[in-house]
């Protein structure tokens, strides 16, 4: 007898198999849904849903009650970025290298502790000495207006000055207006995409800065994971079918981009692609997009880490504490 689950997850490439039917779950009968902005995934796994979804890190950990979780975590890293290259400033603030950021105003997008924005802090505070008290913060969204996300718990630790932007604000436009310094945010202002002069990187040259974080620290910086309710999770033959289909769907992707190699990946439409496939390749071998716990312990303890010290989780977690223990040894 299957059993009935509702999976959520954006439609990424390498999730697209399970929702053309190309791969299946054994033993599940599966309900795929998407949504156009992935944080109403995430909403609508919190406010009960879903059995399987998609998750932020910072949003499933802000969920999380070690003592009697909603949810536990499948090895499923289905959104992984740099995100050295989320950092952008106003170009007359006189912020020309990492630590100029102590003092400064800076926005984040959403909430205060977005995942970009919790990599990105604890990478400021233990490479360049910039801790977020230091700081003052102005949560909004960034292109376009967006209500405060109170469907999650909203930590902000003591000592450090949070704010929400005004009513009908963007961070973008605060930016180039220069109400703030510099902004933290997975979406990119409309002004640097637009080469305005008023706004730019924090790291101009951000993939070289990205690539150099890599070969020191081996982290390709998880933002996702796809969570389970915790009494599914008690179904040991489910979690391992689920595990293994979104393996195996991001498995086509990977393979699909091998065997175009051959062809010098005339599909894609990005020119210089396969140099581009070539370099990444041998910056990160032939599985550049791991799943499970033994690949990226080191990348989701660090961001464990970070979220402890900024005050988000209530004691320092690790792997072995939010994911499925029937994984824990993939």
């Amino acid at each position: 007898m299957s059993t009935a689950l509702r999976i959520a997850s954006y439609t990424y490439e390498h999730t697209l198999a399970l929702f053309d039917g190309r791969v299946g779950i054994d033993g599940v009968d599966a309900t795929f849904e998407t949504a156009p902005l992935v944080s109403d995934i995430f909403r609508d796994m919190i406010e009960g849903r879903y059995d399987v979804a998609e998750l932020g890190l910072t949003y499933f950990l802000r969920t999380f009650d070690p003592d009697d979780p909603r949810y536990l975590a499948l090895p499923i890293l289905p959104n992984r970025n740099f995100r050295h290259s989320a950092v952008f400033v106003n170009s007359a603030a006189g912020i020309r290298t990492p630590q100029d950021l102590a003092g400064r105003t800076i926005g984040e997008f959403a909430l205060y502790g977005h995942d970009p924005g919790v990599w990105m802090k604890g990478i400021l505070a233990e490479e360049y000495g910039v801790t977020p008290e230091q700081c003052r913060w102005v949560v909004g969204g960034t292109n376009h207006p967006i209500p405060a996300f109170d469907w999650l718990p909203q930590p902000v630790p003591a000592g450090v000055d949070v704010r929400r932007a005004p009513e009908g604000a963007t961070l973008g436009a605060m930016l180039e207006t220069g109400e703030i310094d510099a902004l933290i945010s997975v979406d990119v202002p409309r002004s640097v995409l637009e080469g305005s002069s008023a706004t730019a990187r924090l790291f101009p040259d951000y993939d070289v800065v990205e690539r150099d974080y890599f070969r020191r620290t081996g982290i390709f910086p998880p933002m996702h994971i796809v969570a389970i309710r915790a009494e599914v999770a008690q179904n040991a033959d489910v979690v391992r079918a689920v595990y293994r289909a979104f393996c195996e769907a991001k498995d086509l992707t990977a393979r699909r981009y091998l065997d175009e190699a051959a062809k010098q990946h005339m599909g894609v439409m990005t020119p210089w692609f396969s140099k581009l496939f070539a370099d990444n390749r041998s910056l990160f071998g032939d599985d550049w997009w791991p799943y499970g716990v033994k690949a990226n312990r080191k990348a989701v303890d660090t961001f464990l880490r970070y979220h402890y010290e900024q005050g988000l989780s209530e004691r320092l977690l690790t792997c072995a504490d939010i994911f499925v223990p029937e994984l824990l040894t993939v």
